[in-house]
C-alpha cells in the first residue's frame, strides 16, 4: 500500500511541485557561498566574502534598517486595526457587516502594482503629500490590514463569545472582558498575524517603489543593485538571509497559529 502510495502520480505531482518551489531557493544558498561574480557552474570555490561585503555596504544597511523599522511599525499598525475589524465581524451582526467584510478584503486580490499607483495619485495629487519612509508605511498598512484581520478572525471563530459575557456577570466592562478574555486568549493568534505581516511589510517590492521617496527599503535598494553585475553576488548572499529568515518567521506564525487554535 505504501510503495504504491510512493509510485502514484500524486505523490510525484507532490515532488515535482516541491522542486519547483524549492530547488532556487537551494541554488540561492548554494551560489552565496560562491567564489566567483558568475553564477553560473561550475562553482568556482567556497567563500564566505560577500558576507562580509554585505556588512560593510552602508548603503545596504541604512535600507535594511528602514525595511526593519517600516516592517515594525505598520505591523503594529495593522495588528491594532486588523484586530478591531475582526472583533466587529465576528461579534456583532450590523448593516453592511458583508460589505465591510468585502471591501476591506480587496487588497488580497488587487494587484500590488495597481494599489501601489492608487496610493500615488492619492499622496501626491489629492493631498499633495511629499513621498518618505511614512507613505510606504502607511501603505503597508493597508495591505496587512485584511491578513491579520482573518488570522485573529479565524481565531475568535474558535471559541464561544459566553466567555465575554460571563467576564461581563463578574463586573468587569465590555472593554475589561476584551482585555482580560479576549485578547489573551487570542495572543498566539496576535503574535502570528503580526509576524506575518511584518514578513509581508518587509518583502514588499511592487507597491513599495511607487510611494517611495529618498529613503529606500531593502526590496528597492536591492534592485537597484542589479544595475551592476558587480554587485550580485552581494545581492545573493543577502536574498539568502532574507529567505531563511522569512521561513524561519512563517514556521514559528504557523506554529503560534496552530497553538492558538488547540486551545
Amino acid at each position: 500500500m505504501q510503495r504504491r502510495d510512493w509510485f502514484s502520480f500524486g505523490s510525484f505531482f507532490y515532488w515535482l511541485l516541491v522542486l519547483f518551489l524549492y530547488l532556487p531557493i537551494l541554488l540561492l544558498l548554494v551560489f552565496s557561498f560562491n567564489d566567483s561574480e558568475s553564477l553560473r557552474f561550475p562553482l568556482q570555490g567556497f567563500t564566505t566574502r560577500w558576507y562580509s561585503e554585505m556588512l560593510v555596504t552602508s548603503g545596504l544597511i541604512d535600507a535594511a534598517k528602514n525595511s526593519i523599522v517600516v516592517g515594525l511599525l505598520s505591523s503594529l499598525v495593522a495588528t491594532a486595526l486588523g484586530t478591531m475589524a475582526a472583533i466587529a465581524i465576528i461579534r456583532f451582526n450590523f448593516i453592511g457587516r458583508t460589505a465591510f467584510l468585502a471591501v476591506s478584503a480587496l487588497p488580497l486580490v488587487i494587484p500590488s502594482v495597481v494599489i501601489g499607483v492608487a496610493l500615488l495619485i492619492l499622496y501626491r495629487l489629492v493631498f499633495n503629500v511629499e513621498l518618505s519612509l511614512w507613505t510606504v508605511g502607511l501603505a503597508h498598512v493597508v495591505i496587512n490590514i485584511p491578513i491579520v484581520m482573518l488570522i485573529v478572525a479565524a481565531r475568535l471563530a474558535g471559541f464561544p463569545d459566553n466567555l465575554e459575557e460571563a467576564a461581563m456577570d463578574l463586573g468587569t466592562s465590555y472593554w475589561g472582558a476584551q482585555l482580560r478574555v479576549t485578547l489573551p486568549i487570542s495572543f498566539p493568534a496576535l503574535v502570528a498575524a503580526f509576524l506575518t505581516a511584518f514578513t509581508t511589510s518587509f518583502d514588499e517590492y511592487a507597491m513599495s517603489v511607487f510611494v517611495i521617496g529618498t529613503d529606500a527599503t531593502l526590496p528597492v535598494y536591492i534592485f537597484s543593485l542589479l544595475r551592476f553585475p558587480r554587485r550580485l553576488p552581494i545581492v545573493v548572499a543577502l536574498g539568502a538571509i532574507i529567505m531563511a529568515a522569512s521561513v524561519l518567521i512563517i514556521v514559528f506564525a504557523e506554529r503560534l497559529r496552530r497553538v492558538g487554535s488547540e486551545q
